[in-house]
């Protein structure tokens, strides 16, 4: 790397988004593709976790539920302290790529020993909090320094929002491919799902999927992002990290953000985890019809990768965002509301599964846009405090969503927990056999709860208030604080990267 000349010109860049203009699709393929480590551990524990340690392995489900929730609440207080890490680092590759490389190895290391622990047996309380808790660590500390690349590896308004759309399709095909391989190769069947062995099997894929992802995204991104960052950062302190953590989550911009994005979040964290519930009991989907959920949420997510970026030009991200809020909580309670009509086909009938999909496909698209949207509005801040404060933030800023994500998920189980106690539905419940009493509950709260959430978050969104013009202001107002920029010539001038860095 020494002596090329747009090497140099990238450590005197202060600042500066290393590609200008549209990028090419190799750069957004590498950038989402480190975004499936994410899908493979939310995958892990949101759906599979909890039946492992408690069916598998004997735990008390109460128990196993509060180890994940402390390791939860753990991971989401140190996060922003990481993301503070990550914008302090100084060395000649760059803030991000050295916990890129570093963290992905001894992640999958853990991800293994999860879900094979010693001797096949239950780990103590406490050392199941331990493993989850560095699990979930470690793998903040690939997503936070990953996803921060985005505002670094451009400033355009809709190419910005193109990376988020990558790494979120990315991230769900991560997930998902790991749900259907446990269904059909690692726990097939009824009686696969309580296989130690299959679980094993399940981990060591998992833990060299999301190394590989995470190492062949920063790898792939190296020629570009590694440069000596031009300001040296001060000595690290706990009470300066905490200052400037403070400081950053004090921008207007982002305490929007985070007033919509947590009813988002609460809204997606509900229908994730009730999800089963209205699968088995209110629809009564079979285990054929089950096995088809997986493809249907990723179909839904290859629809929100097309008509993402027409929105956001035609309405902007914050107009998309809450339009997408609304839209994605009305389409998905019409089917329970023909349903309590009584015009609704009969649960566990191909027609009453074919239509329920068919709007929730829709539905789940528009909820993601929604998440897509809010998510790189977020890359819209770090400019904002720049030019505020002439420091930038990324690492603060994206472990700062993250804090609101994981908060806001834990708060959705939370609802549901009480949504269900509320509903009256019994334990070792039959689907087919819950009284329609408790159905009707069940249903109308569950509704009642998605719009009211989906009202809030769109109210937040659409009052964000950075706008693509006030965005493209900022950029050139900033440019001019600057002064010349050889790094963006050199982009320019090789639109594919093929020099820079080399």
């Amino acid at each position: 790397m020494a002596g090329h000349p747009a090497c140099e010109g990238a450590r005197m860049a202060q600042g500066r988004s290393v590609m200008a203009g549209k990028l090419p699709m190799r750069v957004k393929l590498l950038a989402g593709f480190g975004s499936v480590a994410f899908g493979v551990k939310d995958n892990g524990f949101s759906f599979f976790l909890l039946i492992f340690y408690n069916q598998v392995l004997g735990m008390d489900a109460g128990l196993v539920s509060l180890a994940l929730l402390i390791a939860l609440l753990v991971d989401a207080l140190v996060d922003p302290l990481l993301g503070n890490l990550s914008d302090r680092t100084y060395t000649r590759w760059g803030r991000r790529l050295p916990w890129l490389y570093a963290a992905p190895v001894p992640l999958a290391v853990l991800w293994v020993m999860l879900w094979s622990p010693p001797g096949g047996a239950a780990p103590s309380f406490a050392g199941l909090v331990g493993i989850a808790v560095a699990v979930r660590l470690l793998l903040s500390a690939c997503e936070v320094p990953s996803i921060a690349l985005v505002p670094e590896l451009t400033a355009d308004y809709d190419e910005r929002t193109t990376l988020f759309r990558y790494r979120f399709l990315s991230g769900w095909i991560g997930g998902l491919g790991m749900m259907v391989l446990a269904y059909t190769v690692f726990m097939p069947g009824a009686q696969g799902m309580l296989s130690l062995e299959g679980y094993q099997a399940f981990g060591i894929f998992g833990a060299v999927l999301m190394a590989v992802s995470v190492i062949g995204s920063a790898a792939g991104l190296h020629p570009l992002v590694a440069r000596l960052p031009a300001r040296k950062p001060p000595p690290f302190t706990f009470k300066g990290a905490f200052a400037e953590i403070a400081e950053a989550f004090s921008e207007r911009a982002f305490l929007v953000f985070a007033a919509g994005g947590l009813a988002a979040y609460v809204a997606q964290g509900m229908t994730f985890s009730i999800s089963n519930y209205l699968n088995l009991f209110v629809w009564q989907l079979t285990q054929g019809q089950l096995v088809a959920y997986p493809l249907m949420l990723l179909a839904s997510v290859v629809l929100m990768f097309v008509i993402v970026g027409p929105m956001h030009r035609r309405l902007g991200k914050a107009g998309s965002a809450a339009l997408s809020a609304l839209g994605a909580a009305l389409i998905g309670i019409i089917p329970y509301g023909l349903l309590l009509a009584g015009i609704w086909p009969q649960p566990g009938t191909l027609a009453s599964t074919a239509g329920f999909y068919g709007f929730a496909l829709f539905a789940n698209a528009l909820g993601v846009v929604s998440l897509v949207s809010a998510t790189s509005m977020m890359a819209e801040i770090v400019e904002a405090f720049e030019e505020r404060t002439d420091r930038r933030a990324e690492g603060s800023f994206f472990a700062g969503g993250w804090l609101v994500q994981k908060c806001a998920t834990g708060a959705g189980i939370f609802v549901t927990g009480q949504i269900i106690g509320f509903a009256g539905l019994a334990a070792n419940s039959a689907p087919g056999a819950v009284p329609q009493d408790v159905i009707v509950r069940l249903v109308l709260t569950y509704g009642a709860a998605a719009l009211a959430l989906a009202g809030t978050s769109a109210f937040f969104l659409a009052r964000f208030p950075i706008s693509r013009a006030e965005h493209e202001a900022r950029l050139e107002r900033l440019a001019h604080r600057r002064g010349p920029d050889p790094l963006g010539e050199a982009a320019r001038a090789d639109p594919e990267g093929h020099s820079i860095g080399a």
